[in-house]
């Protein structure tokens, strides 16, 4: 597994939100019962959401993770980002151009970025992005939109060209998270893997116990 290089990057297990993904249980809920399991980064991502509903979420995930000592990162919406503070955003092939980004958040938040393909990759690092997520490694009905699986091959290849930290993302499960870490990456992403868990605490957990610990602890 990649040794993490930036000294704000302390996780290594960064979870996805997803309304849909929850069995019907309330979000926060689901989310602070992940907490309690040792999450340690929370990606916020609504995109049905009003701009007066997503700022409420966020704000009581701000709550949540400032409580856990866990970092908050907003989809895309760098407003409510700066609103609630959180301690970064997280963009898209759509979103804002990452120096854009950059200048509004100051150089001490985070900046993550969906990638799916090398050339993305390459380019979000090129662009000052502090780490990118890459996949769907695995089919994952949430990623389907964005084509076929990347694979583990595509995956390791990027993981080992870049400097920045990569988090696999898309399907990723106890049953191939040891796969995954193998191709030498800084961590894993995933919804549903603790959304849709019938604990989320534990699957938070056993998840954890599968990583290495990260440089320094938490």
């Amino acid at each position: 597994m990649k040794e993490l290089q930036s000294p704000w990057i302390d996780f290594n297990l960064y979870l996805i939100t997803g309304r849909g993904e929850t069995l019907g249980r309330n979000l926060e809920f689901v989310v602070e019962e992940a907490l309690r399991g040792g999450v340690r980064a929370v990606q916020l991502r609504d995109k049905d959401a009003s701009t007066k509903g997503l700022y409420e979420t966020a704000y009581e995930l701000r709550r949540l993770t400032s409580r856990y000592g866990a970092k908050l990162l907003i989809n895309d919406r760098v407003d409510v980002a700066l609103a609630v503070e959180a301690d970064g955003v997280h963009l898209g092939s759509q979103s804002l151009p990452i120096y854009k980004v950059r200048r509004l958040l100051g150089e001490r938040k985070l900046i993550g970025v969906s990638c799916h393909n090398q050339v993305q990759a390459i380019t979000a690092q090129e662009m000052g992005a502090d780490f990118i997520t890459f996949g769907p490694v695995y089919y994952t009905p949430s990623k389907a939109p964005y084509g076929d699986p990347v694979g583990l091959e595509k995956l390791c290849t990027v993981a080992e060209m870049l400097q920045i930290p990569v988090f696999g993302l898309g399907g990723i499960n106890l049953d191939n998270c040891r796969e995954v870490i193998s191709c030498q990456v800084s961590g894993i992403a995933l919804i549903s893997g603790i959304l849709s868990a019938p604990d989320p605490r534990e699957a938070a957990k056993d998840l954890l116990a599968m990583l290495p610990p990260v440089e320094g602890g938490y």
